[in-house]
């Protein structure tokens, strides 16, 4: 009888029965995609939401349905979205964060009849309504649930008598009805041992608060046992980038070096509104943040032109500066791209400009800087693009972003060979299939434009058979990338005397 197996399945040196066997055999050569790096990542407060959990937010409508409006206030996570939107970011991993303090807004509906709580803590929660009203069918009732931005439930057709027809209500909202719609979103609903018939109205719930009134450091840090907390949360992600919104604690810093090194996640962070250079430059000397991993913005912060609650206030830049790396392919650098949305500084508001001397300073100290003129022009852009390492062959934002998205693209695709069998002659396939996936990913990347030059080595000489009989395989790859041009030399010679000649070239 005729096999078809996957190769590998069978054990083709021991067949005795005559027979057909067709083996399946995948590709030796995989193919490497590189991961996203346009995934952005921001842990601060919100009106609603899940608490210190993850959620994919593509938009500021997303982003509203999800945690509710941008507020006025620090910490806000919807306000550093917002600055970041603006930069041409669309792909967010939101993690919000409370106090503790927080709690659910709720109503007790007819003394012991049934309780409505919002699904989640927060103030947005207490715009929450929900109808009961006579049902479509005979003897019925529905409830309809409506939140301001978000579409009405409906759950029609409720049946039953007494307390049985509480209970019912409460299955229909908690646990969805089949064929009609799935379960609420936005309440949770308990019923009590009420047993009298329910009574048209429209019940508002009430009490819920966002537990943001005493947000610390150590509160956006969270922890990284298991629940995850905080910035924790945000493991697996795939973040590229990413902020702890509004945090200028000194102390989270080399915590969060240690994040972003761990987890390929570049932090950017913040000093005080209106931080003085030299404080600045003290702080950054004893943070524990000489490394590439995390970004240091100056706190000189941005007048932002709030949508949502009207008027001008500052915020900080955080939100423009993960938005504008977002946006960016990772061989690109911060330095000299245009910040949209950005009213003004707080030096820029004083009508006064950067120094080359205070320039100088900040650079040197690896602190970077949103300033007004740029070398493009009059418009808002990172100053410096540099991160905070003092290493000059490590201190551009292209270096950060480049090594964490051929480190993250590496893990991701080069496991399917752990386990495949090696051989210690100079054909071995194994070893040819890893060097040829290298290769190809590689040559990927300097057709586009995104390296310069690489090298693969993956061959006896770098896996001796000492090595290979202990079950290891290496390949070593080295890497030159694309360096951005910073200072831009222009030598010009001028006046009546300069003799200008010309070599003619002969046409063919």
């Amino acid at each position: 009888m005729t096999q078809i197996v996957q190769y590998g399945q069978v054990n083709t040196t021991a067949l005795i029965v005559p027979d057909l066997i067709v083996q399946i055999i995948a590709p030796q050569v995989a193919q490497l995609n590189g991961v996203p790096t346009n995934v952005a990542g921001f842990v601060g407060t919100a009106t609603w939401g899940p608490v210190n959990s993850p959620t994919i937010v593509g938009s500021m409508a997303d982003y509203a349905r999800n945690f509710g409006a941008i507020q006025n206030r620090l910490y806000d996570m919807g306000t550093a979205v917002a600055a970041a939107v603006l930069q041409g970011a669309n792909n967010f991993r939101c993690v919000r964060v409370t106090d503790g303090t927080d709690t659910a807004a709720s109503i007790l509906v007819q003394s012991t009849c049934i309780t409505f709580t919002s699904k989640y803590t927060g103030t947005l929660g207490n715009s929450t309504q929900v109808q009961i009203a006579t049902g479509s069918a005979a003897n019925t009732f529905k409830a309809i649930v409506s939140m301001p931005g978000q579409t009405p439930e409906v759950f029609d057709n409720i049946g039953g008598t007494a307390n049985a027809l509480w209970v019912n209500m409460a299955a229909a909202i908690n646990g969805g009805q089949v064929g009609a719609r799935g379960p609420s979103q936005l309440i949770v609903a308990t019923a009590g041992a009420g047993t009298t018939a329910p009574t048209p109205a429209t019940y508002t719930l009430a009490s819920g608060t966002d537990g943001a009134t005493t947000i610390t450091g150590s509160v956006l840090i969270g922890q990284d046992t298991l629940p995850r907390k905080g910035m924790y949360a945000l493991r697996g992600t795939g973040a590229s980038v990413a902020a702890l919104v509004d945090c200028s604690d000194t102390t989270t810093f080399s915590t969060q070096v240690s994040y972003g090194l761990s987890e390929g996640t570049y932090m950017i962070g913040v000093s005080p509104v209106g931080d003085t250079i030299t404080n600045a430059v003290t702080v950054k000397a004893t943070a524990g943040i000489d490394s590439y991993a995390f970004k240091y913005m100056f706190g000189d912060w941005v007048y932002f032109l709030d949508p949502v609650n009207g008027g001008t206030r500052l915020i900080s830049p955080q939100g423009y500066v993960v938005g504008v790396l977002a946006n960016l392919a990772p061989q690109n650098s911060s330095l000299n791209k245009q910040l949209y949305g950005v009213v003004g500084t707080q030096k820029s508001y004083q009508n006064q400009q950067y120094s080359s001397a205070e320039l100088q300073t900040l650079a040197q100290a690896g602190i970077d800087v949103i300033t007004n003129p740029i070398p493009a022009g009059n418009q808002f852009g990172c100053r410096i693009g540099h991160n905070s390492s003092s290493d000059s062959t490590r201190n551009g934002d292209n270096y950060t972003r480049m090594t964490n998205y051929l480190a993250a693209t590496t893990a991701q695709g080069m496991g399917i060979y752990d386990g495949r069998l090696q051989s210690v002659q100079p054909t071995d396939p194994l070893r040819r299939a890893v060097k040829a996936t290298l290769d190809n990913f590689y040559l990927n990347l300097q057709q586009q434009g995104q390296i310069d030059d690489f090298t693969v080595q993956c061959d006896l000489n770098n896996n001796p058979a000492s090595r290979i009989a202990l079950g290891y395989l290496q390949a070593d790859v080295r890497v030159r990338y694309l360096a951005v041009a910073e200072k831009i030399l222009i030598n010009q010679e001028g006046g009546q005397s300069v003799t200008i000649s010309r070599q003619q070239v002969a046409s063919f």
